[in-house]
This record gives structure tokens, sequence and C-alpha cells, in this order.
């Protein structure tokens, strides 16, 4: 398994930060779909840290469609005027499971 530079530097990072380590699968999915060129787990970076992302929608599952749309059309105004840029080329069902499992950080 291979892994890029920034996806263990934020993996470093997050350690502290998150109650558990995060999945690898889950990771590898996230790094290969690119979302760690606009995301971390515990840092905003562009995008909002996937922590605070669990925090704010955490318990509502009515949720995981809404979310899935933004990150497969992309969107704007949900975290200030950060955009939301589209993932065309990244398949819904990981999306799903992305989107799934960020709720689940604490």
């Amino acid at each position: 398994m291979r892994f890029s530079l920034p996806l263990v530097a934020s993996l470093m990072v997050a350690a502290p930060a998150i109650a558990a380590p995060p999945d690898p699968a889950m990771m590898e999915l996230a790094d290969k779909s690119r979302c760690f060129q606009c995301h971390d787990l515990t840092t905003k970076i562009s995008g909002p840290a996937w922590i605070e992302v669990a925090k704010r929608y955490r318990g509502r599952p009515d949720m995981v469609e809404p979310l899935v749309k933004k990150v497969k059309d992309g969107g704007f105004g949900a975290w200030g005027t950060e955009v939301m840029s589209p993932n065309k080329r990244v398949k819904e069902d990981d999306i799903r499971t992305l989107v799934k499992w960020i709720l689940t950080l604490e």
C-alpha cells in the first residue's frame, strides 16, 4: 500500500485529536479521490476539517444524501466563502462511503 506525503502528514497531525485511529481503508479511498487537496481530518485547509463536518452533522442521517450531492456537484456557502469543487470523476458510491465515514469521526 502506497501513501502520499500529505496523507502521512495528516495522520501524524490528526493522531492526538481523534479518539480512534482513522480507518486505513477510508484514508486510502480519500487519498485516491484527492480529498486531501482541500481537506484534512482536524485542520481547515481550503475546505473544512472533517472533524468539524462531523460535529455539524452528527446524528443527522438525513444529511447524508445532501452531502453526497454537495461533494459530487460542488457548491458554496455552507462553510463561509469557500467553494466546494465538483467531483464528477469520483464514483457516487465512493462519495457516499466517505461521507458516512466522515460523519462518524469524533
